[in-house]
């Protein structure tokens, strides 16, 4: 249920991909602490109505708006409907993302294109979008504004993958080291105009994407020897370094990547002496 610890009243964000996983979490936390939020998904109706009615069900606000990120025009379309229903933007969750597994030798180039379009055009397309909004809305306001907090919160969905080469899933780990560059250079751009950009990498998570392993308690046993912490992760556990990220508790940290991994990127082999 919608809470007494309201950090996000009447702030209104936007998560890509939110209806299932580790966008849903996001939603769905976001709103738990006051936002009001817009639930996209691409094409699975029944999910994102899922979430949206999980968000109003708790007491929260929420609308649900159909696009998908490597379009420009829905993605233009789903920021038109968030300032139509809402009037103003806030933060902005990148989090839309796929997989297209193969091995190199065997990879199409609809594998290769497919996953850099969502995983990485997608994002190029949803933070642009939300960062001149941000820098539109900041100039409309009628009274000038003397904080020195941020005008707008945006926080992409990368992995550990960015770092942690992934023989098998090249364009995944490709599309994931984009981002972080990505992520980089857009947060020393923007950061004169006072708008944070940080980036959130998850390692394995329980979601329904690796359920095959997660469920399977000898390739489970086999997961977790590449987790020192000795657990998978929920997608709760993101969800609440994403609203930190989203916070004014975090506005001094701009340009940052935040590893919730249980220490995967420790090179676990290494723990012996190798």
């Amino acid at each position: 249920m919608i809470g007494s610890d309201l950090k996000f009243k009447d702030q209104v964000a936007i998560v890509t991909g939110s209806s299932s996983g580790i966008g849903k979490a996001c939603a769905i936390h976001l709103a738990e602490l006051g936002a009001k939020v817009v639930v996209n998904y691409s094409s699975n109706l029944e999910e994102g109505e899922k979430t949206l009615n999980e968000i109003i069900s708790k007491g929260g606000n929420a609308i649900l708006v159909k696009a998908d990120v490597s379009h420009e025009e829905e993605v233009k379309a789903l920021f038109n409907e968030t300032i139509s229903k809402f009037g103003r933007l806030d933060i902005v969750v990148s989090n839309a993302g796929l997989q297209k597994d193969s091995s190199f030798l065997e990879m199409t180039l609809q594998q290769w294109q497919k996953v850099i379009d969502v995983n990485l055009t997608g994002q190029f397309l949803v933070c642009r979008e939300a960062a001149r909004q941000f820098v539109a809305q900041e100039k409309a306001a009628t009274e000038v504004s003397h904080s020195e907090l941020s005008i707008g919160k945006i926080i992409l969905m990368s992995s550990v993958h960015d770092v942690i080469p992934w023989a098998g899933h090249v364009n995944y780990a490709a599309s994931k080291g984009g981002i972080m560059m990505f992520m980089k250079s857009i947060s020393q751009e923007l950061a004169p105009y006072k708008i944070r950009v940080n980036s959130v990498s998850p390692g394995a998570i329980k979601t329904s994407i690796n359920k095959e392993v997660w469920s399977d308690p000898d390739k489970y046993k086999g997961l977790l020897q590449l987790i020192p912490y000795k657990r998978i992760g929920t997608p709760q556990d993101v969800a609440k370094a994403v609203a930190w990220l989203a916070s004014d508790d975090s506005d001094y940290v701009n340009g940052e990547t935040l590893y919730i991994d249980g220490g995967m990127t420790l090179y676990p082999e290494f723990a012996d002496n190798g």
